[in-house]
């Protein structure tokens, strides 16, 4: 039976390459944007590794915490927390330096009809980010959506492709990456942009959005026929451990799971745990954004949880009743509009 509790202590628990990484991270880790989908577990995940490997650098994270709950387990577990609108005036001045930046603030969903907003969300508040940390080394959280579809037998998007984002969304993202990289050659600022393509958390993710599909009987869109997905602790370590790898100019890296994973196959897996039919709708089409994570996984390691083991555990998180933080994925999306 899983619990937020359990599910809390994987997401959290760091590897042997996370503690050896982490005693080479000098000075404190602040984490800008950190009341996201990934931002608290993030938060907790590198305050456990700095205690665990017998470090004294503070990990802090800043956010305007709109979730009383997510701040109170990080301030229960001695992560400092800074309540911060960071749009406003002031708010980055009044911030603490830090030697270590992770840049996760950032707007997706409720893009289209607020596109204005999107953008300066996405592009204004990096401009200013990199103005003030011009000194730290900073990982910027990024996304696959920047490339243009792929066909699906291809062997994905590598960091060699030349973006070609389709909607707001994507191009401010592709924005954000460029604010950083000019802040990298005019400041000489360290850099690692990281573009993710869907972390899994069990409350979140495209195996919930496709599992919770099945069990309220709607149909799997399959118009987007494949996908990437790397289980979130993995990915939460991965962007602590970027921080030995930013570099001026700015290093591009795709991170995500190694698999080429079909969405079709992952309804049938999932419907059969869940003992449920599954359905489908849409005509699936001969391209998908996919992203090669091979220099991820030569530099970093292969994740540690599998494919295999995200829908089980996807499933046995749904059978338990287990909540849903409501905010789907649109992993189905196709012409960019979020």
């Amino acid at each position: 039976m899983w619990n937020e509790a359990k599910l809390d202590r994987i997401l959290t628990s760091p590897s042997e390459r996370l503690l050896e990484d982490i005693t080479g991270i000098k000075g404190d880790i602040m984490i800008l944007g950190a009341g996201g989908k990934m931002g608290p577990t993030l938060s907790l995940l590198a305050k456990k590794a700095v205690y665990t490997a017998g470090g004294s650098q503070n990990i802090i994270a800043v956010s305007r915490f709109t979730d009383p709950l997510a701040r109170k387990l990080l301030d229960n577990s001695g992560v400092v927390t800074i309540s911060a609108d960071l749009m406003k005036d002031g708010a980055l001045d009044s911030l603490p330096d830090a030697e270590n930046i992770i840049y996760m603030a950032g707007r997706k969903f409720g893009t289209t009809g607020q596109e204005p907003l999107t953008w300066a969300i996405n592009v204004r508040l990096p401009v200013m980010v990199a103005e003030r940390f011009r000194h730290s080394r900073i990982v910027v959280f990024s996304s696959g959506n920047i490339y243009p579809m792929v066909p699906v037998h291809s062997e994905g998007a590598t960091e060699q492709l030349s973006p070609q984002p389709k909607g707001d969304y994507a191009m401010s993202c592709l924005g954000r990456e460029r604010v950083f990289e000019y802040a990298s050659l005019a400041y000489s600022t360290p850099v690692f942009i990281y573009r993710l393509n869907y972390a899994i958390d069990l409350r979140y993710g495209v195996l919930h959005d496709i599992a919770s599909a099945i069990m309220n009987n709607r149909p799997v869109s399959v118009s987007m026929p494949v996908f990437n997905c790397i289980w979130q602790g993995d990915a939460n370590e991965i962007a602590i451990r970027s921080l030995l790898h930013t570099g001026s100019p700015a290093v591009k890296m795709n991170i995500t799971g190694p698999e080429t994973v079909s969405v079709r196959y992952s309804a049938l897996e999932l419907s059969r745990l869940l003992n449920k039919e599954a359905s489908f709708e849409g005509e699936e089409a001969d391209n998908a954004y996919l992203s090669n994570a091979s220099l991820a996984v030569k530099t970093f390691g292969y994740p540690s949880v599998s494919l295999q083991t995200m829908i089980q555990w996807q499933a046995e998180w749904i059978l338990s009743g287990g909540r849903s933080l409501n905010k789907p994925t649109h992993f189905d999306e196709r012409k960019g509009e979020y």
